[in-house]
Parts: structure tokens; C-alpha cells; sequence
């Protein structure tokens, strides 16, 4: 298993290490992407900052690049980050709704893809592979055109066109694969000798980028935390980044408490809820179905075990949505100005669930991320607005 690549750094950079779970550190200026175990890797904790350590003159999520400790990194960059937060009221409850639509690709993923291409292109990079249900694809194909590095993305072959369309504009070399959502990561792997495996799922860095959502909406707020916030999950990624990242500011002294993390899943694709209801510490295989909420269609996250600890260790809690409720999820948010793919819309009657099983209350301070734009999934959206005017 190749899990190193190239290094052709002038000098050895300050950067943190790399973690895999048996606690083993590998150095965090040579690109890996598992640990010699084939476990996944954390960059090693960081102490967070405080609001002093913002840079105010950079207009994207890179004002908080001191809470990176990458020093001297160079960023690859689309202006990613600084999306809005909108009061909408929601399944009866006010909330601020984190539009993640307005990052470049059009979903939160550029978050990671702009860390982890920074930090790959440092390290000498310049050709990998990623798997990807469109997404994740579509954000490494841009920032790769934007780092000079040639991407190969292996995609589902039932991935909308509109993202696969967007990877290929981008230059990227798309592959598309029979089977699911996990068949294309099982092949992914089993090409990871080949190439460079930059796999969003598998980067430590990408999560370095995704937690600084955690900061944005800290500055949001008027540098508070809220006391819960609600979001969708395949492998994980954007869980694992929002409890990184308050519970940093959590330990820089900047917030009282990290909010409760409340995740949601599609009720025919939801490996994390059956594991977090049975009290178990990682997924178990399970034969799941196909879901209009392709984003979050992930069988076997590589990150279950770090994910589920996550959200129980916050006091957080999970729900499967069911098929039927994504399409009127969708209008609704519709109906509000929020046009949304159903991977994001399911948070809508996860709301409705969350509440009545306790787990918010009418006076919590919530805010919703909504992943991913519906323009990237227009065949999807075309026939759910069919079929709700019948």
C-alpha cells in the first residue's frame, strides 16, 4: 500500500504531525494518507486561537489560517468561505441556516479541498486520485486546476452529470464506476498504489479545512458558539470538522461550552444512526439502498469510529430521515429562497425529529448547515417538482 508520495520541499517545514489511531505520529511535511496500519489520520491537536489571531483583511475562510499552524504555507485559493448565515424559521423552530451553496463548486467540501491542495502542492505533488459521489469531485477538480496538479476522479457511474460536468471542465480525467457510492471508494483503494490517493474522505488536512467552519460561525454569532447545530453526514467529514474546530475555540477560552452536534442521515443509507442507536463504536455491514440523497449515500465511512465519538462525546445526537420527506424538504427550503439539493434538505425533518425527541428545545440557538446547491443536481430537482405537482 503506497500510502507517501513524492517530497520535493526546499526545507522541512514546523508543521503538526499526523496521528493514526493506535497514536503512532508520522511528520506532518510528508504527504500520507492513512497511517502504517491502513488506520486514518488526524493532524495532532492544535490549541486553537483567539479572535486576535483573525486576520480581518483576508475576505475568505483563510483569516483563520493561524488556527492551520502551517507557517509559511502558501494558499491555494478560490475565495472559499465567508458564506452567510440567514434567520429562517424551520420545522417551527428560528434558525440560522449556513449557506454552504455560495462557496465556489457550490458546497462546503471547498472548505477541505483548499487546505489539503495548499498543503499537497507544498509537498511536491502533482498528480492524484480521488473517489467521489460528485461533490467532493467537482471541489478537487477546481482547486487542483487552481494548484497546477492533474487530477484523476473516479466517480459512480449514477453521479449527476452536472458535477461530473463541472470535474471535466476543470481538466480533470473522470472515470466513472459500476456499482455504489462504496464500490467506486473500494476501487479507489485498490488504485491508491498507482497514484497518489488524495481522497477527501481519507486527508487529514481536508478536515483542517472543514473545521474552519467552526470558526466562521463563531465569528458569525459575534464570536459565540450556538448551543446546537444540525447537519447532514456520509463519511463524516463536516461532524469531525465542527467538533475540531469548537472544540478549539472551546479550549483557546473563546466559547463556554462546543454546541451539541445533531446529525442526519437518509433512513435507506444510514450506517452512523444504526451504529450510534445500538451504542456501538464503529459501523457494521449492511446492505443499504440507493437514496435521492446521494451526498451522504457512504456505507462504510473511514472515519465511523471517530465520528461516532464525536457526536456522543458532545452530547450530540443522530436521526435517519425517510425517503419520502426529502422531496417536500427540498420545496420547503424552496419556498424560503434556499434552493437545495435533498443531501442538504433532509436536515429539514431532521429538525422536526431532533425536537420532538428532545434533543433541541424552542429557546436553543441553532444553526443549520446547508451543504450543497440544487443547481448541482438539476435531473433530481427536476423530477421532484414533477412529482409535487401532481
Amino acid at each position: 500500500m503506497n500510502t507517501a508520495g513524492p517530497v520535493t520541499l526546499d526545507k522541512p517545514t514546523a508543521w503538526p504531525a499526523l496521528v493514526d489511531r493506535a497514536g503512532r505520529r508520522y511528520p506532518g511535511d510528508r504527504p500520507r494518507w492513512c497511517g502504517d496500519d491502513g488506520s486514518p489520520l488526524t493532524v495532532a491537536k492544535r490549541p486553537g486561537i483567539t479572535r486576535a489571531d483573525i486576520d480581518p483583511g483576508i475576505p475568505s475562510q483563510w483569516r483563520y489560517a493561524a488556527a492551520l499552524g502551517m507557517p509559511g504555507l502558501a494558499p491555494v485559493t478560490l475565495g472559499e468561505g465567508r458564506t452567510p448565515l440567514l434567520p429562517r424559521r424551520l420545522a417551527g423552530l428560528d434558525v440560522a441556516v449556513k449557506m454552504e451553496a455560495q462557496n465556489p463548486t457550490s458546497s462546503f467540501k471547498d472548505r477541505g479541498s483548499s487546505v489539503m491542495l495548499s498543503v499537497l502542492r507544498a509537498q511536491g505533488v502533482t498528480s492524484l486520485l480521488e473517489d467521489s459521489s460528485g461533490n467532493g469531485g467537482s471541489s478537487v477538480a477546481a482547486y487542483c486546476a487552481a494548484a497546477g496538479i492533474h487530477a484523476q476522479i473516479l466517480a459512480p457511474a449514477t453521479t449527476s452529470p452536472a458535477k461530473l460536468l463541472q470535474s471535466r471542465f476543470h481538466g480533470a480525467e473522470v472515470e466513472l464506476w459500476s456499482g455504489t457510492r462504496q464500490d467506486t471508494a473500494d476501487e479507489a483503494l485498490r488504485r491508491a498504489g498507482e497514484r497518489f490517493y488524495a481522497s477527501h474522505n481519507w486527508q487529514p488536512h481536508f478536515l483542517e479545512g472543514i473545521k474552519l467552519i467552526a470558526y466562521e460561525i463563531w465569528e458569525d454569532l459575534g464570536f459565540t458558539a450556538p448551543t446546537a447545530v444540525v447537519m447532514p453526514a456520509g463519511a463524516g467529514s463536516l461532524v469531525l470538522g465542527c467538533a475540531q474546530g469548537f472544540d478549539e475555540l472551546y479550549r483557546a477560552g473563546e466559547i463556554a461550552s462546543p454546541p451539541r452536534l445533531l446529525v442526519s442521515q437518509p433512513a435507506r443509507c444510514s450506517p452512523l444512526v444504526r451504529a450510534f442507536a445500538a451504542g456501538h463504536d464503529h459501523v457494521e455491514p449492511t446492505q443499504w439502498h440507493s437514496t435521492l440523497a446521494e451526498g451522504t449515500a457512504i456505507t462504510r465511512p473511514v472515519r465511523d469510529q471517530e465520528v461516532l465519538a464525536a457526536v456522543r462525546s458532545g452530547g450530540g445526537a443522530m436521526t435517519a430521515v425517510d425517503e419520502a420527506d426529502l422531496g417536500p424538504a427540498v420545496l420547503a427550503l424552496a419556498r424560503t429562497g434556499l434552493y437545495t439539493e435533498p443531501t442538504s434538505a433532509q436536515v429539514v425533518p431532521a429538525l422536526a425529529q431532533f425536537l420532538a425527541a428532545g434533543h433541541l428545545r424552542p429557546d436553543d440557538d441553532v444553526v443549520v448547515i446547508l451543504t450543497g446547491s440544487g443547481h448541482k443536481a438539476a435531473a433530481t430537482m427536476a423530477g421532484l417538482l414533477d412529482s409535487n405537482s401532481r
